[in-house]
Order: C-alpha cells, then sequence, then structure tokens
C-alpha cells in the first residue's frame, strides 16, 4: 500500500486517535510531549546503528520517526493549525536544498 504523505497522516492519525495516543483535548503541551517523543525514536536510532542491532531494526525506528512526525503533522492540521500540505512542502524542500552550496554553507 503506497501512500503520499498527507494520507498517511491521516492513516497514522487515526490509528494513533484508536489507540489512546490523542486522549483528551487538543493543546500545545500536547504537542510539545508528542516532539520530545520524536527526539526520543530519534535517540532509538542512533542507539540501534550504535548497538549494530541491523539495518531491519535501524529503519524500523527511523520509521517510529516519521510515524510520530506524521501523526501530529494530522494533529495540528485537523485542529486548523497547519494550513500547508505535508507532500507539497517537502517536495518544495528537497527542490530547495538541491539549490544550496555544500553542506549549505555550514562547516558540518
Amino acid at each position: 500500500m503506497m501512500l503520499n504523505l498527507n494520507e498517511m497522516a491521516k492513516e497514522v492519525h487515526i490509528v494513533a486517535k484508536q489507540k489512546g495516543f490523542w486522549d483528551g483535548e487538543y493543546s500545545y503541551d500536547k504537542i510539545g510531549n508528542k516532539l520530545a517523543l520524536v527526539h526520543s525514536e530519534v535517540t532509538e536510532v542512533l542507539e540501534a546503528i550504535r548497538k549494530d542491532k541491523g539495518s531491519g531494526a535501524i529503519v524500523e525506528e527511523m520509521a517510529d520517526v516519521i510515524i510520530r512526525l506524521v501523526d501530529i503533522y494530522q494533529a495540528m492540521a485537523d485542529e486548523g493549525e497547519i494550513l500547508h500540505s505535508l507532500d507539497e512542502v517537502v517536495y518544495s524542500k528537497i527542490e530547495k536544498n538541491r539549490q544550496r552550496e555544500h553542506l549549505h554553507g555550514n562547516k558540518f
């Protein structure tokens, strides 16, 4: 099943709500907590690499990062906080990055 990012966000958010991850009212505190969980998932990617857990574990942790991010995107879109298409902005950003200088002008 191939979904674009906007479709994926809708599916992920439905499942997250069904599983109780969005009980209660929408709030900026809740969004902040969800973003902290994205950070923890990024750390799990690092740990999978560091502990040489292999490709499957690494990619699974990367998937968790993406799932959490698109879930937050959809929650914010449902609340009217986000008005832009994730697909359009990602593709636009890819093109923008294609035009940028080496390391985007940074040292690292």
